[in-house]
Parts: C-alpha cells; sequence; structure tokens
C-alpha cells in the first residue's frame, strides 16, 4: 500500500432523523443500522482500508465517542482518533487533521469520507478514490466524489460540472444548495449536476493552501499549534482553542470559493443513509414491501413499512401502511413515513416532556 495515502473519517455526528435507535450518547455511525453484522463505521474503515495503510486512517470525532471508536475499531490506536472537543462544523475539524496529517508526511494524499454511508460496490468504490487520488498527486485540486442523480431529490446540494468536458475529472462550475423540486428537475434535464455526497480528496498541501487563501483567520487559528501537533503537549492547545473557531463547513469555507475543484461522478452504488426512509430504500422487503431489521414478523395489510427491533422479537403489524415502527429499550416510534423529516422534532418535544436521556 501507498505509504503516502491517508483518510479522514468522519465519525461527529448525532444522526437524530434516526432516532430512537441513534441518541446522543451512541450515535447512528456505531449501530448496525442494517443487520448485516457491522456497524457503519465499521464497513466504512474497512472499506478504506482496501487502499489506505490502516495506521494512515484517522477517525474524527467528538471526544464523547472516543471509547466507542476505540471499541468498535480495535485495529485503531489512540494516535488515529482525533477529537473535537466542541462542535464546530465541518472545516476546523478537517483543517486540524489535515495539519496534524501534513505534520507528519508533506506528501500525504487524503480522502475526508463520512462513516455512516453505505457503498456496496467497494471495488468501484477504491477505483473511483485511486482516480482521484493519482490526479491531486499530480495537480494543485480540490476533488470531490459526485452521484449520478436517479430523481430530483430536495435533500441535497448538488455539484455543477464542465458540461463540455470528456475527461473522467471533470473541473466543477458552482456548488449549488438544497433546490425546490422544479429546479432538481432542471437540473437533472441539463445532464451535467451530481449529487453532492461530501467525500473529498486531496494532497496535505492544496487543502491547507485553499484554507489559507480563503480562509486566513480560522488557518491561522490553527496554525498556532502547529509545533504541538502529534506531540503529548496537543490536546492542551486544542482543548484550549478549539471551541474558539469558526462554526463553518468544508463546503462554504473553501470548496465553494476555490477555482481548482474537480469532481468524478462515482460508479459506485451510495446511500447516505440520512433517514428511517433512505434506511427502509436499501434494504430487502417481504412480499408486501416491508422492510425490517432483527424483528420476526406476522402482518395482515400491512404493506411499506421500516420495522426495527431488538433481535428476534416478535411484532404483530394489522392495517398500517407506510410506517416507521423502531423499537428501542424505553421507547416505541410508531410514525408515517412521509412525515420521517419531523422526527428531528418529536425528538425535542420528547426531551423536553420526558428529559434528555431520551435523545
Amino acid at each position: 500500500m501507498n505509504k503516502n495515502y491517508y483518510a479522514i473519517l468522519m465519525a461527529g455526528g448525532v444522526g437524530s432523523r434516526f432516532w430512537p435507535v441513534s441518541t446522543q450518547d451512541f450515535p447512528k455511525q456505531f449501530h448496525d443500522m442494517l443487520g448485516t453484522g457491522d456497524t457503519l463505521i465499521q464497513k466504512t474503515f474497512h472499506r478504506l482500508a482496501k487502499l489506505i495503510p490502516k495506521e494512515n486512517i484517522f477517525i474524527l470525532t467528538n471526544e464523547r465517542y472516543n471509547d466507542l471508536v476505540l471499541e468498535q475499531l480495535p485495529e485503531v490506536t489512540q494516535r488515529q482518533v482525533v477529537l473535537e472537543p466542541a462542535m464546530r462544523n465541518t472545516a476546523p475539524c478537517i483543517l486540524y487533521a489535515s495539519l496534524k496529517i501534513q505534520k507528519q508526511n508533506p506528501d500525504a494524499v487524503m480522502i475526508v469520507a463520512p462513516s455512516d454511508h453505505w457503498i456496496e460496490d467497494e471495488t468501484t468504490f477504491s477505483k473511483n478514490v485511486q482516480q482521484a487520488f493519482d490526479f491531486c498527486s499530480n495537480n494543485n485540486a480540490l476533488m470531490t466524489l459526485g452521484i449520478q442523480p436517479t430523481f430530483p431529490n430536495t435533500g441535497y446540494g448538488y455539484i455543477e460540472f464542465e458540461k463540455t468536458s470528456t475527461e473522467i475529472v471533470k473541473l466543477v462550475n458552482q456548488f449549488r444548495e438544497k433546490p425546490d423540486y422544479e429546479t432538481a428537475k432542471e437540473f437533472i434535464a441539463q445532464g451535467n449536476f451530481l449529487w453532492n455526497a461530501g467525500i473529498f480528496m486531496w494532497s496535505a498541501k492544496s487543502v491547507v493552501e485553499a484554507f489559507q487563501n480563503n480562509q486566513p483567520d480560522l488557518y491561522k487559528h490553527f496554525e498556532k499549534g502547529i509545533s504541538v501537533y502529534n506531540t503529548n503537549f496537543e490536546d492542551d492547545f486544542i482543548k484550549e482553542n478549539y471551541p474558539l473557531a469558526e462554526n463553518i463547513s468544508v463546503d462554504y469555507a473553501i470548496m465553494e470559493k476555490s477555482d481548482n475543484v474537480f469532481v468524478i461522478a462515482a460508479e459506485f452504488d451510495w446511500n447516505d443513509l440520512g433517514t428511517w426512509g433512505s434506511l427502509y430504500d436499501k434494504l430487502d422487503k417481504d412480499d408486501d414491501g416491508n422492510a425490517v431489521v432483527n424483528a420476526r414478523t406476522l402482518t395482515d395489510e400491512a404493506s411499506g413499512n421500516m420495522i426495527r427491533t431488538k433481535n428476534d422479537k416478535i411484532v404483530v403489524v394489522d392495517g398500517l401502511k407506510d410506517y416507521i415502527i423502531v423499537d428501542k429499550d424505553e421507547v416505541l416510534l410508531i410514525f408515517p413515513k412521509e412525515k420521517e423529516q419531523d422526527i428531528k422534532k418529536v425528538l425535542q418535544k420528547v426531551k423536553d416532556k420526558y428529559g434528555e436521556q431520551y435523545g
């Protein structure tokens, strides 16, 4: 394996739309959401490890998840777990991790990947990442993998690329915010728009330079710690300075402001597993279109439901269509799939009425 290849695995999110399974204390990336025997973070780590040396995979997460990471990824050492003492969006943590990696290896080329995406065709994933690494090794480039849209989704941002290009690697014209339905249909009709999956590749040199040029204050804030990165004094610096960093996404901080951004249209299947509905889409269904994880079911006039319980629990469902049915410890959720975006609001109401321990 190429010792210059690195990964930043993003594992700090809460995944509140997967409540009640995903909670602040135990978020979705640490769950086996599809009943495969591996948690999402385990699947992502092993996918990256097919191309990248295991010791070069850094896990970026909130400090409260440190023990969960080490428990679920026994191949990882504490040195590889990069802890955020406060939630500050994606730009500060990516800059911080990139400076650590650059100090360790100035020739590093890296991928930034979410820990909770589902990708089955891992061979093609590795092929596309290798294509990006090859390009980034030879060019001053910020790269992203875009997903071919299959329908006018209003829940993703879009990447508009240079339409006339016949190359695999295409220049990005601009990033577009989450559109309304009619705009999303126009994007797809134009043929040069991809979903923004939040998967990035670049050399350490290129990404640090992008922060220097586009976010000089943020860069200077973390540059102050370069002398202590990868030493025993790093934790003290980060605990004091990280909470003072600007709360800003990497898309807005550098990707939307740079003119050296390129995209490869991913050839692999992809699902961001952001909601119970997206999980339902990914799972096998019974004859009535019910998707079941862990449970044993008896259904009558019940179809299109997402059903998840602890192992082997018997669930009887009669007369329900297109519902989310999730049983976990002291919480039972029975909720229409069409209203799944409201689960965040319901979670807040539950915490307000019954206490923070339920979220």
